[in-house]
């Protein structure tokens, strides 16, 4: 064998294969996976309002209890945002002199719950509006009143 058919022989081999490149779509199909998989495991945003849903009653619960005599309901009547007018146990106010009200009589309690009670039909921002001033009081925590939820027979 001569120098000159080595080279040639490697030459041949050389022509017969595919030029090397890069396939990118298994790549990317990879990328997408990774990206799902750190969508689904990425923390959850945190609520800005923790919430208690109260548990079911017992049948064997009394329907008609009572509520207690120092039970604080703010009722919410008309308007809207800051020029609202409220009902703190029946007693008609606007939200500003509600919250002075309310800190006045926060600071001589030693439990410090307000339920608040809305019409179904009002908006968000203006309920946002009452609970600030409810918060800004010291109440805490604070209760609010669905009655339209409840399914009676």
């Amino acid at each position: 064998m001569a120098h000159g058919e080595a080279e040639e022989i490697i030459v041949s081999r050389k022509v017969g294969l595919a030029p090397p490149n890069i396939n990118v779509t298994p790549l990317i199909d990879v990328l997408l996976v990774l990206l799902i998989i750190f969508m689904v495991i990425q923390p959850q945003k945190e609520a800005k309002f923790e919430s208690q849903i109260p548990k079911k009653p017992e049948e064997t619960q009394k329907p008609d209890i009572a509520p207690p005599s120092d039970l604080l309901m703010v009722d919410v009547k008309k308007g809207v945002g800051l020029d609202q007018t409220v009902e703190l146990n029946t007693k008609s106010m606007s939200l500003q002199e509600l919250g002075s009200t309310l800190k006045d009589l926060l600071e001589q309690r030693p439990n410090k719950a307000v339920f608040l009670k809305a019409p179904k039909n009002k908006k968000y921002g203006d309920i946002v509006y009452v609970i600030d001033v409810l918060k800004g009081a010291g109440a805490q925590p604070i209760g609010l009143q669905i009655d339209f939820l409840t399914d009676q027979p």
